[in-house]
């Protein structure tokens, strides 16, 4: 489900993910009762760094002040950020970007070569686990040591203990860095899965 535009919807339409996002199910509440429906999905949300989107752009100027910019991402708020495990910056396209292509970038056939053999790792480590996926792993897993190299996870220590950084978001973080390990064939996740995780939290 792609929600372009994001910042436009009102923030208790989007507010409204974040249950779903977290349990993978939706109630629907009616005065004859109330019935249940699975919602595990995908949810990408795309949005301008800027009402008039050109912040941080190094050709176009941008023309709102900084107060509008942090009321304009201010609308998508910090509990549904934190359930969103991936934030990508995404740089406005040239002609420059078309024609730079240096053939280093693998064709769709071989991206789903990779994530297949990234998914039957997955399904060989977590066979009786009821799980199927890195997503659907309980953080008390994820905690467990072992489950990462030694020192692997010393950034996102810091960063909770500095309170930068919310539990939800530590294993969010680290259900990312098994998976960057299972695409790149690595029994457990390193100190530099890890660090991928969290620049990929960051928007860096």
């Amino acid at each position: 489900m792609l929600l372009d535009e994001a910042p436009e919807f009102p923030r208790a339409v989007l507010d409204a993910l974040r249950q779903p996002l977290e349990s993978g199910r939706i109630t629907v509440h009616r005065a004859a009762g109330a019935a249940e429906f699975p919602a595990r999905c995908q949810v990408l949300l795309a949005a301008n760094p800027c009402p008039c989107g050109n912040a941080g752009d190094r050709q176009q100027p941008c023309e709102c002040t900084p107060a509008a910019v942090r009321r304009y991402l201010g609308r998508i708020s910090g509990p549904l950020l934190d359930r969103m495990d991936l934030r990508v910056r995404v740089p406005r396209v040239t002609t420059g970007h078309i024609r730079a292509g240096d053939g280093s970038t693998p064709t769709t056939a071989e991206a789903r070569l990779v994530v297949e053999r990234a998914r039957a790792r997955m399904t060989d480590r977590l066979q009786g686990t009821g799980w199927t996926r890195n997503a659907e792993v309980a953080g008390s897993w994820l905690r467990t040591p072992g489950h990462s190299d030694p020192g692997a996870t010393k950034q996102l220590d810091q960063a909770l203990d500095r309170g930068t950084l919310t539990m939800r978001e530590w294993d969010r973080a680290m259900r990312v860095a098994w998976t960057l390990a299972d695409l790149q064939d690595a029994d457990r996740p390193g100190e530099r899965h890890v660090l991928e995780a969290l620049a990929l939290r960051s928007a860096l």
